[in-house]
């Protein structure tokens, strides 16, 4: 499915007053809601590996991943802080196979700091840690599924 496509469902959602739009066919499926807090659509799609997403689709979805390190200054860790993941997806500590991890046990972070990767909806979102501290104790195994709010890591 073409992006122009999907705009024009989701303007005939708008003037139509839709709140869901779903669609299914053997290679993709295509649910569209909107309403809530936040007024804009959200678009998930999921598609055979031979047909590749818009990236314009998967914009929405890395957004909030970045903006809470940008508006709100990171305090030094307290003792038993942890770094908690912003999104569901699959948890990496590195940029790729065979690469060195972003951080390890005893290395010193900043709020900058990108410190794993976290696949959802086939986006590679970077996390930061948000925290000054440094890593106690790396909590998830690399390639695991994780859930909102779940501890990735330790800081002392």
């Amino acid at each position: 499915m073409k992006i122009d496509e999907i705009k024009t469902i989701v303007k005939l959602m708008s003037e139509n007053d839709l709140t869901e739009f779903k669609i299914e066919a053997e290679d993709m499926h295509l649910c569209i809601k909107r309403g809530g807090q936040n007024a804009n659509p959200i678009i998930a799609q999921t598609l055979s590996p031979v047909v590749a997403a818009p990236a314009p689709v998967a914009a929405p979805v890395a957004a909030p991943v970045s903006a809470p390190a940008a508006s709100a200054p990171a305090e030094p860790a307290k003792p038993g802080q942890t770094i908690d993941s912003p999104i569901v997806g699959t948890f990496y500590r590195s940029s790729a196979p065979g690469m060195e991890a972003f951080v390890k046990p005893g290395m010193k972070v900043e709020p900058d700091t990108t410190v794993c990767i976290i696949e959802a909806m086939k986006v590679m979102n970077e996390i930061k840690a948000e925290k000054s501290g440094v890593i106690k104790e790396v909590l998830v195994e690399n390639g695991q599924p994780v859930e909102f709010g779940q501890p990735l890591f330790a800081l002392e």
